[in-house]
């Protein structure tokens, strides 16, 4: 299973590159969860059609319990794409961060992944606040590798200085890895050097870059990804193309995991033969 937590600062368009990944998974045959942990829950609105799907939190808050069905929090979307939204807590009250550890436990309760069985998850998390609840995804080992989205914005870059830091926090205790950088192209001046320049001082590769484009705003307005409303497009083939590289990347780590447990039996047969 692939797990992956994109971050970067509110509005440089996490959530459009997230559905559009989930979107470019699905049309290759993938089994796809999609969360929103965002309190705007607006992540996978382009997979429902434009339709706002119930956040978890909304449903405790007002039905003042739990829900005993993954039905009841979560709706199928373009390609099959499960998704789900973890909410907030009533705007000036309550902590949303908590509202994401109290979601994440309610989907290990219901047991989401060993039901749905997904082969991709992806987890869509606000980036300007890096608390606990946000650094759950990374923290508690829901999320293994991060994308961190930016553009060549200077407060885009700060936080995506603020996530790496974060991330880098818990590498020592193997939990999730940054990936790489989303260049989220705003056509602000000398941005692909802007960010090259944070990439090379931060030793993060630029894994993706998504060019501006009215077609993504065209097909948006419509509910849509780019890769439901024109599959074939330039666009659409950049988030492919992102697909494509996380999806070797996964394999590549499975087959140094199995080269490493050959080694580990091979050396614990030697041992037995010498007597060890």
């Amino acid at each position: 299973m692939l797990k992956i937590a994109i971050y970067g600062k509110g509005g440089i368009g996490k959530s459009t590159v997230t559905s559009n990944l989930a979107a470019a998974f699905a049309a290759m045959g993938k089994r796809v969860i999609q969360i929103g942990c965002d309190p705007k829950a607006d992540s996978t609105i382009n997979l429902l059609g434009g339709e706002p799907l119930r956040p978890v939190m909304n449903y405790m808050r007002e039905e003042d319990e739990e829900p005993d069905r993954l039905e009841d929090i979560s709706k199928e979307g373009f390609g099959g794409v499960l998704c789900i939204e973890t909410g907030g807590p009533t705007p000036g009250l309550g902590c949303a961060g908590r509202g994401i550890i109290a979601t994440f436990q309610l989907l290990e309760d219901l047991k989401l992944f060993e039901t749905w069985k997904p082969d991709v998850v992806l987890y869509d998390v606000l980036g300007d606040v890096v608390c606990g609840g946000f650094a759950a995804p990374i923290r508690e080992g829901y999320a293994e590798k991060v994308l961190i989205v930016t553009s060549g914005e200077k407060m885009a870059l700060y936080a995506a200085n603020n996530i790496s830091s974060a991330v880098r926090n818990f590498e020592d205790r193997s939990y999730a890895r940054i990936f790489g950088i989303v260049l989220n192209h705003r056509n602000v001046e000398n941005e692909t050097e802007k960010v090259q320049a944070f990439a090379e001082k931060s030793n993060i590769p630029i894994v993706g870059e998504i060019p501006r484009s009215d077609e993504i705003i065209r097909w948006e307005d419509q509910g849509k990804t780019v890769i439901e409303g024109d599959e074939s497009s330039e666009i659409s083939e950049k988030f492919f193309a992102l697909a494509r590289k996380l999806l070797e990347s996964d394999g590549e780590a499975a087959e140094e995991n199995t080269a490493e447990k050959v080694i580990a039996v091979s050396e614990t047969d030697s041992d037995k033969k010498e007597g060890v």
